[in-house]
C-alpha cells in the first residue's frame, strides 16, 4: 500500500468504520448508525459513540465520549486501544489493517434517515407500548403530581401500565408493579424503544425495586419527545426533569434522552437553530453538556445551557414552588423566547 498521510488514513479507516470498531473496540456493539462502547481504550460501557456513516452532522469515524468530553477519529481509536505512543506505529497499524480484506459497508445517503431493521428489543418496546393505558387518570399521573408536575400538555408519549414486569439484574423472582411507560422515538416519530418507571401501588413514589427505571430498545440518538421541535428545542436527561421545565415553558418542544450518555448523542432536528441544554448538577451532566455544546456549535446551532440551583430542575420546582421556579428560568432563556414559550402565570 502506498504511503498515506494522517488525513488520508483517517478517511480510509472511516470508509471501514464498522470493521475498525469491531476489531479495535470489540467490547462495544452497534446501536443504529453508531458504535457504542465505554471509552476509546475499549472498556465495556456505553458513554462513547462512533459515527459509522457520513451524514449531514458529521463524517464516519468521528467519535465522542460523553463521560470525559474526549473526541477524535479512528486513528485515535487505534492508538489508544493498543496503547501505542509514536504516530509512526499508529500509521503502520492502520496500514496493516487497511491491507486486510473487509466487507464494504452498505452505502447510505447523507440525507437518508432510513430506520434500521427491526430488532428484538425495539419490537418488544413497541409491543409494550401497544398494551399501555392513558396517562391522565392513572397512578402515573398521581406520581407526577406528587413531584409538582401538574401541566401535562403535550405528553402523548407517556402512558401507564398497571402490571409491568420487573426483572432483577441478577438472580431473583420477577415482580409486577404499576409503571409509567415512555415511548422513545426517532426524528420521524417511529418508536425505537421504551422507558419504564416502576411505581408504588398508590402512585406515591417509585417502587421499592433496584433499579426502579429501565430502558429497552434502540436508544442512541433518540429520545422521549414532548412537542414537535422546529427551530427551538430543549434537551435534558430525566423525564421528570424535562416535565418540570415544561411547567415554566409549557409549549416549548423538549426531549428527554434518559441518561447523560444518550443526551450527548441526541440527533438534531433538521431545522433546529437554538438548543437549550438542560443540565443536571453532577459530573456526568457537565460532560454531556460539554459534548452536546461542541456538537451543536459544529452544526451551526446556538447552544444555551439551563442550570438548576439544586440537583436538577425537579428538585428546584419541588423546593421553591412554581412562581420562583418560573422566575429562575426566565432569566436563563433568550428574551424572544420568553413571550413565545413561557406560561403567563406559574
Amino acid at each position: 500500500m502506498a504511503r498515506l498521510d494522517a488525513s488520508e488514513l483517517a478517511q480510509r479507516l472511516g470508509r471501514q468504520a464498522e470493521a475498525v470498531c469491531r476489531h479495535y473496540l470489540s467490547n462495544g456493539r452497534r446501536q443504529g448508525n453508531y458504535w457504542q462502547v465505554g471509552d476509546v481504550r475499549n472498556t465495556a460501557g456505553r458513554s462513547m459513540f462512533v459515527r459509522l456513516h457520513d451524514n449531514a452532522r458529521g463524517i464516519a469515524g468521528k467519535w465522542q465520549d460523553s463521560a470525559t468530553g474526549e473526541y477524535g477519529d479512528l486513528l485515535d481509536v487505534i492508538r489508544d486501544s493498543l496503547g501505542l505512543i509514536d504516530f509512526a506505529d499508529v500509521a503502520d497499524e492502520a496500514r496493516r489493517f487497511l491491507s486486510l480484506p473487509h466487507p464494504e459497508p452498505e452505502p447510505q445517503s447523507r440525507q437518508s434517515r432510513t430506520p434500521p431493521a427491526p430488532s428484538g428489543p425495539s419490537e418488544a418496546a413497541r409491543r409494550l407500548w401497544r398494551i399501555t393505558q392513558p396517562l391522565v387518570g392513572s397512578l402515573a399521573e398521581t406520581y407526577l403530581r406528587g413531584r409538582r408536575i401538574t401541566d401535562l400538555r403535550g405528553t402523548a408519549d407517556l402512558r401507564f401500565h398497571p402490571n409491568c414486569y420487573w426483572r432483577p439484574e441478577g438472580d431473583g423472582p420477577t415482580e409486577t408493579w404499576p409503571a409509567m411507560i415512555a415511548a422513545v422515538t426517532d426524528l420521524d416519530g417511529r418508536i425505537t424503544g421504551a422507558h419504564r418507571t416502576w411505581l408504588m401501588r398508590d402512585g406515591s413514589g417509585k417502587a421499592p425495586v433496584d433499579p426502579p427505571r429501565k430502558a429497552m430498545g434502540d436508544l442512541l440518538g433518540h429520545a422521549v419527545r414532548f412537542g414537535n421541535a422546529q427551530d427551538v428545542m430543549a434537551a435534558g436527561e430525566g423525564i421528570e426533569t424535562i416535565l418540570s421545565l415544561r411547567q415554566a415553558l409549557p409549549v416549548m418542544p423538549m426531549v428527554s434522552a434518559l441518561s447523560a450518555g444518550h443526551l450527548a448523542a441526541i440527533l438534531f432536528p433538521p431545522h433546529l437553530r437554538r438548543l437549550y441544554i438542560v443540565r443536571d448538577d453532577d459530573p456526568a451532566g457537565d460532560g454531556a453538556r460539554d459534548s452536546l455544546v461542541d456538537r451543536a456549535i459544529e452544526a451551526g446551532i446556538d447552544a444555551v445551557t439551563l442550570s438548576p440551583m439544586l440537583g436538577d430542575f425537579n428538585d428546584d420546582l419541588a423546593s421553591f414552588g412554581p412562581a420562583a421556579f418560573q422566575a429562575q428560568i426566565r432569566v436563563q432563556i433568550a428574551p424572544e423566547d420568553v413571550g413565545r414559550f413561557m406560561a403567563l402565570t406559574p
